[in-house]
């Protein structure tokens, strides 16, 4: 428990001078909540309150104890929330509980993808963009597990374009970000990450791989996780597209990798498993060339690329193998930043992912800047919930804004 002073510097919404109380409840996985301003310094409106770590709140002691921390902090400091923020996914604990308490006190009840507040976290912990409004544009990395997409889909590898110049949500554009893969079963996929491995697969048609029967060709890199009968089943329901999941996540692609290599099993014993065995086997990377490509707009890191290179280089030491897709992601997404039409002054990094040594050592190389003291991955989320909105805010009182670009 915490309170984060804001830079001195850093003017504010008008509204935020009307005694207007702010309370974000973070996501599921790593409990946590901030509000704004903290109780001490509410005449001074210069901080942030930012809670502990009450872990999975699917764990329902987890998500209890949450609970009663939320309302003892309001109680105790005799606090009535008027604004408050939750994740956008509309299954979320907190954000079912957040239209509860705004029913319950009266508050308007904003949603914040998931995503935009990991970087703001990064954002509002260094200060010198805040608030928006003053500043110049900068861009955002999110490296992360998964996350509720404002497309319906679930992101994990996001590049954001964040400028008062360009009109809609929090002035941000979205303007590239891993290659959509597919989550056989959703959530089981993470569970069962052999399942992304198989989908990736299935996706391969290098001819240099010389590949005779593609499905014989992936079942021979699963066989060791599911029976015959068992991979058909998951094969077929890849083919009909039944209860399957695009994602462009940074974390399930690390963690194919990890079964690909062979450095875990087809069982997450914990949270960001497979990637945590994954870098801690790595070694020297071998050298390769991101490869990027444009749809929609966008520039996509071809992940496709990624794993036929892994494949045919089997043969190789898996732990230089282990740190080149790690690399590879990295790099792939400074090209990223660095091929927008747009100037950017910043970069900023954050997300689950971003705590991985290999990738976050090599952005901050690049010169982008991460969480040092706010937690980079969901334990940090409600804090850049609450930047987030105080920079929109800022955003609607400052100057008439211009077309996107």
């Amino acid at each position: 428990m915490e309170i984060f002073k804001l830079p001195k510097k850093s003017p504010l919404p008008p509204f935020t001078k009307g005694g207007k109380i702010i309370l974000a409840l973070g996501a599921e996985s790593a409990g946590n909540f901030s509000v704004f301003p903290a109780p001490p310094l509410l005449k001074g409106v210069g901080g942030i309150y930012f809670s502990e770590d009450f872990g999975d709140l699917l764990d329902d002691k987890n998500y209890k104890k949450f609970q009663k921390a939320v309302l003892d902090f309001l109680k105790k400091n005799k606090l009535k929330p008027n604004i408050i923020l939750t994740d956008l996914h509309p299954e979320y604990k907190t954000t079912l509980w957040g239209k509860e308490l705004s029913k319950k006190f009266k508050a308007k009840h904003i949603q914040v993808q998931h995503h935009i507040a990991h970087i703001f976290s990064a954002v509002g912990e260094k200060g010198t963009e805040f608030p928006i409004g003053n500043s110049v544009p900068f861009t955002g990395i999110a490296l992360d597990g998964t996350g509720y997409g404002l497309d319906g889909n679930i992101w994990g590898g996001e590049i954001f374009y964040i400028s008062p110049l360009i009109k809609g949500v929090g002035g941000i554009k979205r303007i590239g970000h891993l290659e959509n893969q597919t989550m056989i079963g959703g959530d089981l996929a993470i569970k069962e990450p052999a399942r992304m491995l198989l989908a990736i697969l299935a996706k391969i048609k290098n001819y240099e791989l010389k590949i005779k029967n593609n499905k014989e060709f992936i079942y021979s890199f699963v066989k060791k996780y599911y029976s015959k009968n068992q991979f058909e089943l998951l094969y077929n329901q890849l083919e009909q597209n039944f209860n399957c999941v695009e994602t462009s996540s940074a974390g399930r692609i690390l963690d194919a990798v990890s079964v690909l290599l062979g450095f875990c099993g087809n069982k997450r014993n914990y949270k960001h498993e497979p990637i945590d065995l994954l870098e801690k086997n790595s070694t020297k990377p071998f050298e390769i060339n991101s490869k990027l490509k444009t749809q929609n707009s966008k520039l996509i890191l071809d992940t496709i690329y990624l794993f036929e290179y892994l494949i045919k280089n089997l043969h190789k030491n898996k732990r230089r193998l282990a740190a080149t897709a790690q690399l590879y992601i990295a790099q792939g997404m400074y090209k990223i930043t660095k091929s927008y039409k747009l100037k950017a002054i910043s970069c900023y990094l954050s997300g689950g992912i971003a705590n991985n040594k290999i990738i976050s050592s090599y952005l901050e190389s690049k010169g982008a800047i991460a969480n040092k003291k706010v937690p980079r991955g969901d334990a940090g989320l409600s804090f850049g919930q609450i930047i987030f909105y105080l920079m929109e805010e800022t955003i609607k009182t400052s100057a008439t804004t211009v077309p996107s670009p």
